[in-house]
């Protein structure tokens, strides 16, 4: 008996491999994601902004590693001692000025190489609302606390977000001719507008996606939503604050990622690295017995096969830790 409405996936529609290369943008569900990607042992650049919840605060972001950006004085700002970016997340405010333009100058740097080689650029869409600084009336990634008077608050339009990412797309494939757009909206409901809000917003961005897929090729949706309101309609999947994915939510949604990404080869290699993984956070009774010592050995081995497999793989941290325990 069917006890739930199952999600339509786009099964074979394309394939991500790990020899692909991902840079993800986005709300906390890209977060989520992409620590699953990383675990899995993709090669991943994620969040350069930090979290990021509106398609053009990401779209800002993404011009400005295009461009290479150069952060100065003139673009961050100090409040109760701490300085910071309006378009990033808290993370890389500081205490110290330099500081935080180090990291934030140091992070476009890495990202503004990564995007030359970046296979598939995936985009989470958290709501279509934005905040503009009242100051230049430029939309920002993070208020930062500061007083909501200092911010104006709009819903974006949806032929906005299909003519920006249309140009977006075009400009980013002049770097990048090959790369590969996946959109999803996050499943975590922006309650502050109320649940009828949420819902209008939700739409912009399902509608606004579903035409830039429509108009542009190589541009692909995942209905990481449409799981979470249709398959889990439930509560218990759900955190305490019952607006964020539990982590029994997450594991079901990426159980779906999978299936409509991966092929069997890419599950085998992604099993045998969590095989590998679970084996090394073993923690033996005795650490200098010659039985822990042949658990490594083995492992060590496994670890090489599935190099000389799968040759694409980073696994050179679980050798080197191998090799560093067996010379205890």
């Amino acid at each position: 008996m069917e006890l739930i409405t199952r999600t339509e996936l786009p099964v074979g529609q394309c394939e991500i491999k790990h020899s692909d290369t991902l840079m993800l943008f986005g709300s906390c569900f890209t977060e989520n994601i992409g620590k699953k990607l990383l675990e899995s042992k993709f090669r991943c650049d994620i969040n350069p902004f930090g979290v990021l919840y509106n398609p053009m605060s990401i779209l800002e972001a993404l011009n400005q590693i295009i461009k290479k950006k150069v952060y100065t004085s003139d673009d961050i700002m100090e409040s109760r001692g701490l300085w910071f970016s309006l378009m990033h997340h808290s993370s890389f405010s500081s205490y110290s000025k330099n500081m935080c333009l180090d990291n934030i100058n140091r992070r476009i740097e890495i990202a503004s190489d990564f995007i030359l080689k970046t296979d598939w650029l995936v985009l989470t869409f958290g709501t279509a609302r934005v905040y503009k600084w009242n100051e230049n009336g430029c939309i920002v990634g993070n208020c930062h606390k500061l007083n909501e008077k200092l911010f104006s608050r709009s819903i974006t339009d949806v032929d906005e977000i299909v003519s920006s990412y249309t140009k977006a797309i075009r400009d980013i494939r002049f770097i990048n001719p090959d790369i590969k757009f996946l959109f999803t909206v996050s499943p975590i409901r922006h309650a502050k507008d109320g649940m009828h809000g949420n819902q209008i917003s939700k739409s912009v961005l399902l509608l606004a996606i579903d035409r830039i897929c429509t108009l542009n090729d190589n541009c692909y949706y995942f209905p990481s939503y449409e799981i979470m309101m249709d398959e889990l309609r439930d509560y218990r999947f759900y955190a305490d604050d019952m607006l964020h994915l539990s982590d029994k939510a997450v594991d079901y949604i990426w159980e779906k990622f999978s299936e409509t990404y991966f092929s069997g080869n890419t599950m085998d290699a992604i099993k045998a690295c969590k095989e590998i993984t679970r084996a090394l956070a073993h923690k033996p009774f005795n650490p200098d017995s010659d039985a822990y010592r042949s658990f490594l050995s083995q492992i060590l081995l496994k670890i090489e096969t599935l190099k000389e497999k799968f040759t694409y793989l980073d696994v050179e941290k679980e050798i080197e830790l191998c090799r560093t325990l067996l010379k205890k």
